[in-house]
This record gives structure tokens, sequence and C-alpha cells, in this order.
């Protein structure tokens, strides 16, 4: 299975702020200690779970950002009042309130009722490289502290707009997804109640949405909901999610349904045929082994 690099973020380095640095000393007495950011490991999981030969939507997004008309704007610094400051590149802006679509609109600065969701954005495609699913895969304990004290942040910011009656689409997406790797980090069971919730309201907004559908089956599933994930895997699966298929597979798998297991994983096969070498090895795994978790095979070495 390819993962894509991680995209070329604007601030992930200031995001991940709460990991660990290693000084660099001088021997000479009285000199600087300097800090060194550590550098992001590789993500587990493709950063496109539409697609995994398509860039990441969040990479996607700002490349047509910065394709765009920029409107110059001047503005005062928050830090110093009487300064001023000329923004001149376009953010990634969503409507906070009154919208039940997905409505993303380039532009330096957000206005009323609206939110700059570019640092935001970039964050949680990070994040879902890593803890999309559970368990989540990190080979670094220190990077794993600083995502998860970051991710608290975000779901408190995003929370307190979501709360909302009539929160937008765009937010209650975000919150939704946000909550689940929350819980995958095992950062609280009040956040299974609230990705629980979030998803029934988006759902209620659009029964359809692929995205919404794709991560509440696997929430499901991976929260002990097996038999409830089906219909919402089913239809990730027919709204052309890739990843759907291995979710669904693998929760098949958690239910002792070996046959339905490896039927959805030829149905993969056969609709991703680039993909076949890995889908060969799942099924091989599932017949001789019963591995009960997709994940836990990908994430093994490979038989000599």
């Amino acid at each position: 299975m390819t993962l894509k690099p991680l995209a070329c973020t604007l601030v992930a380095m200031s995001l991940l702020s709460a990991c660990s640095m290693a000084p660099t000393t001088d021997k000479k007495p009285n000199s600087p200690i300097i800090f060194t950011e550590p550098d992001l490991t590789a993500p587990f999981y493709a950063l496109n779970p539409f697609n995994y030969d398509a860039p990441p939507p969040f990479e996607i997004a700002l490349k047509q950002a910065a394709a765009q008309p920029v409107t110059k704007m001047e503005v005062n610094l928050q830090s110093d009042p009487s300064k001023k400051m000329t923004l001149d590149v376009n953010k990634l802006i969503i409507p906070t309130v009154n919208s039940n679509q997905r409505t993303l609109k380039y532009a330096v600065l957000a206005g009323d009722n609206e939110i700059d969701i570019t640092e935001i954005d970039d964050f949680l495609q990070l994040v879902e490289g890593k803890a999309r699913h559970y368990p989540p895969r990190f080979s670094e304990r220190q990077e794993r502290k600083g995502f998860e004290a970051k991710l608290k942040e975000l779901t408190q910011q995003l929370d307190t707009l979501a709360v909302k009656d009539n929160a937008s689409f765009d937010v209650l997406i975000r919150a939704f997804k946000a909550s689940v790797m929350a819980r995958n980090l095992d950062l609280g069971s009040v956040y299974t109640t609230k990705s629980l919730t979030y998803a029934q309201r988006i759902l209620k907004i659009n029964q359809e949405d692929a995205e919404a559908n794709f991560w509440f089956g696997f929430g499901l599933s991976e929260g002990g909901g097996q038999r409830e994930a089906i219909p919402y895997l089913d239809r990730a699966m027919k709204a052309g999610v890739q990843e759907a298929y291995l979710s669904a597979a693998n929760n098949y798998i958690a239910m002792e349904q070996k046959k339905n297991a490896i039927q959805t994983l030829k149905n993969y096969k056969a609709k991703y045929p680039q993909e076949a070498e890995v889908t060969d090895r799942l099924i091989n795994e599932v017949e001789k082994q019963g591995r009960w978790n997709v994940w836990q095979v990908l994430n093994s070495p490979k038989a000599s």
C-alpha cells in the first residue's frame, strides 16, 4: 500500500510545540542553548483515504488557494495596534453557522461568522496519518504526547463552535473527526459521546455524505458496534471511498465473518488492481491465521 508523504504544511512544527526538543549545547561557557525541533515521523495511514493515488485534500486545497487571485488587506497588528501589516496570502475559510453544505473559500482573512481553518486542517491531516484508526500508530512517544496536547486544544476550539444549534456542516465534520481521533488517542470517554453526537447531526443534514459515512462506519466498528457499522461502510464503499473497503473487511473479521471479509477484499482488489499485492497478503492472512485486524496485518513484517 502506498502512503503519501506529508504535505508541505505551513505550521506543522508550531502546532506540535508540545513535542520535546533536544538541546544542543556549546562547550563554551555562557553560550546560549539551541533547541532543535524533532522531525515528524512518516504517517502510517494514507493521507487521502478516498484515493491513495491522489494528493491529500488539504494539499489540494492549499494549491487551489494559491492559484486564486489575492485581495490584499492591511490590518493592525494585534501585538501593537499602532503598527500595520499587509495580508497577501489566501487562507482556507469556512462559515461557522447557517450552512448545511461544504463551503470552502479562499481569502486573506476570515469575516463575520467565518473561521480560518488553514492551521486546523493542517493539523488534522497530520493526526489522521497516525490516529485515524484504533489503535493509533506512533513510533515516538514524545511525538504522540505532542499530538495529544495539541488535539485537546483543538477539540475545545471546535466544540465551542459546534455546540451551536446552527453550526455549519464544515465545523461539525471537523469537530467530529477531531473527536474520533481524540477517542483513538484515549484522551477520555467524553470523546466517544461527542463523536456520536456530531455524526448524528452531520448525517441528519446529509445522510449520503461519503466522508461522514466512512468515519462513522469505522468509528462504530472500532468502538465495538460492528453490526451497526455495516450500512455506513456500505454507503462509503458505494461512494468510492477507497479505504472503506479495508474498514469493512476489518469489520467482518471482528464479527468472525471470514467469508464476507474475503469477498470484500476481493471486491477491493477488483476495483483497485494497483493494490493487488497488499490485498492478496490480507486475504492470505485471513484465510490461514484469522487475524482480527487489517491494520495489524499491514503493520507486521512481510512473511519471507
